[in-house]
């Protein structure tokens, strides 16, 4: 090895999925070749010299360029939202091709593609979210799209885009046929609607009263029928955006029962609760989102729940919409919570604030801050050379100053969103350079990238497998 090399990253502590090995980290042609081997001869070279070496984040879950079920776009484009993420140390991004009313599943990824063709400029894959089940085409679209890569969908049990449970068992068994992963945005319907319409008719409309109208009832029913539904199809499920200690509850029962399902959570969930929501007028409307932020105690079940395992990864869940009249306040000043956008910026600070959790507060050490944002993630949605620092994986890195200290402003974000939610926050540990596929995208505070260079990641199998096994009906 040597001439061929065209980048060392010297004398770091590197995290790989084997543990800490302090020593280089060779690249040639974007790709990884060596871990921990001294190398001499290279073309170029990085000092990582007491800094953390960490595989670049992956980040299953941003709504990018993307119309919700409200009818509003959100503030970022491809452009703007993987900038974004790159400058907080992401270098993988799973986003949503999100299916317009009777528009065919075909046409739906060929819209999603063009625009991330022409902005994306971190590597990119998507969610094909089901919303209409009765265009033409449905069942053999979606069994091409699968086949051809796009190996997870999305679904959910609330809003105007919800499927009812025989569509989402329908689903369940096509993904099952297909080969696909079902993502589910899980919360019960009809007690959400109880819960608002008693509010709004006793004129209790403001931000704050956002958490009332999605009670944790609504989650805990919804996590625990999907995993009766993906037990009972062995079906592999992926649950977003756990917010309860219940809902943990739920799945650790769920997956000892060897039901085959997965979880998540966000860093809203985490360090947030419902308190933010609580401010003068309209203010607490910047940090609405679905499920609401919770409680101290659920916090610490979401930590446990982390640590166990029972929860793999934690996500952004960036869900962008700039506090003005074409986002938050579309309906005016005086609007109504159901009136208001949900959802939050995340993209860029997810693994900033996770570092300062697990790496220099000592919630689980740089391994377990890997795994949670890196690795796991593209081992379970299937990105197979992204998400770890190992021979022969795409060369996506992240070199941390762990003793740099920063302290989030009002408006000091790479997105299209015009506000922190983590305003006034401090953290220890930054990402000083971030490298994609080889090629400086971050170096101290400067930005590289390139609008469209970054690269759809084909999925051509499913990570997460079904169990073999169903439930037996008892003979009568």
């Amino acid at each position: 090895m040597g001439a061929d090399v065209d980048l060392v990253i010297r004398e770091g502590r590197v995290v790989t999925p084997e543990g800490i090995v302090e020593g280089d980290v060779a690249i040639a042609n974007g790709t990884i070749v060596s871990v921990g081997t001294p190398v001499s001869d290279t073309k170029s070279s990085i000092s990582a010299k007491g800094r953390w070496v960490m595989p670049g984040g992956v980040d299953p879950h941003a709504h990018i360029e993307q119309m919700s079920g409200m009818g509003q776009w959100n503030a970022d484009t491809f452009e703007t939202a993987t900038k974004s993420a790159a400058m907080g140390g992401t270098t993988s991004v799973i986003s949503f091709a999100a299916q317009a009313p009777k528009q065919s599943l075909a046409d739906t990824v060929a819209d999603y593609a063009a625009r991330a063709t022409r902005g994306a400029m971190i590597d990119y894959a998507f969610h094909i979210t089901l919303t209409d089940t009765h265009v033409a085409g449905f069942k053999d679209d979606l069994a091409t799209l699968i086949h051809a890569g796009h190996r997870s969908l999305k679904v959910f049990t609330t809003y105007n885009i919800q499927l009812n449970d025989a569509e989402l068992l329908g689903i369940f068994a096509l993904a099952r046929q297909n080969g696909a992963l079902v993502c589910v945005h899980a919360e019960n319907d009809a007690i959400i609607t109880q819960a608002k319409e008693s509010l709004i008719a006793a004129g209790h409309v403001s931000p704050s009263d956002h958490a009332k109208s999605r009670p944790r009832m609504a989650e805990i029913e919804a996590v625990e029928r999907i995993c009766r539904f993906a037990e009972y199809l062995d079906q592999p499920v992926m649950l977003f955006h756990i917010s309860t200690g219940e809902g943990a509850a739920a799945l650790k029962a769920a997956q000892a029962r060897g039901a085959p399902v997965w979880a998540e959570t966000c860093p809203h969930y985490l360090f947030m609760t419902a308190e933010v929501l609580d401010k003068p007028g309209l203010e607490g409307a910047k940090w609405m989102c679905s499920p609401p932020q919770r409680t101290p105690a659920d916090q610490e079940a979401l930590w446990s729940a982390l640590h166990d395992e029972t929860l793999s990864l934690v996500s952004s869940d960036h869900a962008p919409y700039r506090f003005d009249e074409t986002g938050k306040l579309s309906a005016g000043p005086d609007a109504g919570f159901h009136q208001i956008a949900n959802g939050l910026p995340g993209i860029e600070t997810r693994l900033p604030l996770l570092f300062d959790a697990i790496v220099s507060n000592g919630r689980g050490g740089p391994e377990a801050f890997a795994r949670l944002t890196s690795f796991a993630p593209a081992q379970l949605y299937g990105l197979q050379r992204k998400g770890a620092i190992a021979t022969g994986m795409d060369a996506d890195i992240a070199i941390w100053d762990a003793d740099k200290q920063v302290t989030y402003t009002a408006n000091d974000l790479h997105d299209n969103v015009g506000y922190n939610p983590w305003e006034g926050r401090r953290i220890q540990g930054w990402p000083e350079h971030v490298i994609l596929r080889g090629k400086t995208l971050v170096k101290e505070g400067t930005f590289f990238g390139n609008a469209g260079s970054g690269q759809w990641i084909d999925r051509p199998e499913l990570a997460t497998k079904p169990t073999g096994s169903r439930p037996r009906t008892r003979a009568k």
